[in-house]
């Protein structure tokens, strides 16, 4: 039975990346931060089964007793300070966690690997937030990166360390550019979630309006269910690489108020939406749309979900999540 050790097990990606792997006849275990962490039990409930690590990214004992414990054929690094607004409140934490954290995990990897260097393959989870203001529309892996956020430096730092660490030492590490993808187990503090948990309320009568920033920030939305799949199929090939994922469609935060609102009968969202200049980022990425070309011919990898499809599922688990809740 192979293993594999996922970082950032709490978040978004980590559950539907274990459900995929265990799937597979994986034994998974997965590094929560923190013994009373709130979101232990959500894990464990979602993903019963799995095995779960205390461990930290800013602490290299803990990376240590977690690789020793897990005996890890893969490892995912999918941990990170991941909201991008709460970055620029917190850059020396997210620098700590999202960048340094890498550089962390990938010398356990090599120090735990010893001499067998390809004993364990290593996922990096990179970001478009990489590519900020960016130079070439659509981005593919060799557009060049021009973060405009704390945590995409970050990013681009664990970016680097991660191909430096494959260059110098011959580790089987591959980073996923990934877009932007969501899912009902996005947080509340994204604006999708936002956008689909609130307007689940205001249908059902439990909120007047929601309030957000910038309205035409233009994203690829995708499904994270569709993407941990490119996360595995990359640590399947025989060389490692680096890969954009991402559907190849950009739309609005407008477009995604119409989608939203027109799923639940309202036609007319702007009576319901309010703007706040404080939600506006200090310095925006104004487009971001991706060229997945090498992960569909080398991977074999496309998306299944379509930007429509992903907001209507968003939407109807939240009138679900919020009708249960009410009750």
């Amino acid at each position: 039975m192979p293993s594999a050790l996922i970082t950032g097990i709490t978040g978004q990606d980590g559950p539907y990346l274990a459900e995929l792997l265990m799937s597979k006849g994986y034994d998974v275990y997965g590094m929560v931060r923190g013994q009373n962490n709130p979101k232990r039990r959500y894990v464990e409930a979602i993903v019963p089964g799995i095995n779960l690590l205390t461990g930290d990214l800013t602490d290299f004992s803990s990376l240590d007793r977690a690789l020793n414990t897990s005996q890890p054929d893969e490892v995912y690094n999918l941990g990170a300070i991941s909201y991008v607004a709460y970055s620029w409140e917190n850059a020396m934490v997210t620098s700590d966690v999202t960048g340094k954290g890498v550089l962390n995990i990938l010398e356990a990897v090599r120090l735990y690997s010893g001499k067998d260097i390809e004993k364990v393959r290593f996922y990096q989870a990179s970001s478009s937030e990489m590519f900020g203001k960016v130079q070439e529309v659509p981005q593919r892996e060799s557009t060049l990166l021009w973060p405009r956020s704390p945590y995409g430096v970050s990013k681009v730092f664990g970016h680097y360390m991660t191909i430096n660490y494959r260059e110098s030492y011959g580790m089987h590490a591959s980073s996923g550019i990934l877009f932007n993808h969501e899912s009902p187990r996005r947080g509340f503090e994204f604006v999708t979630r936002k956008v689909t948990s609130s307007v689940a309320r205001i249908k059902l009568g439990l909120q007047e309006h929601i309030t957000l920033g910038n309205l035409d920030a233009k994203r690829d939305w995708g499904f994270a269910g569709d993407y941990v799949d490119a996360m595995y199929r990359m640590l399947q090939q025989p060389e490692p690489d680096d890969y954009v994922i991402a559907t190849g469609q950009t739309h609005s935060v407008r477009e995604l108020l119409d989608v939203a609102f027109n799923h639940v009968g309202i036609d007319d969202w702007q009576r319901y939406v309010r703007q706040d200049p404080s939600l506006m980022r200090p310095a925006e990425v104004d487009l971001l749309i991706g060229d997945s070309s090498k992960a569909r011919e080398k991977l074999g990898w496309e998306p299944k979900v379509t930007f429509s499809e992903l907001i209507k599922m968003m939407v109807e688990h939240d009138i679900h999540e919020q009708t249960f809740l009410t009750r």
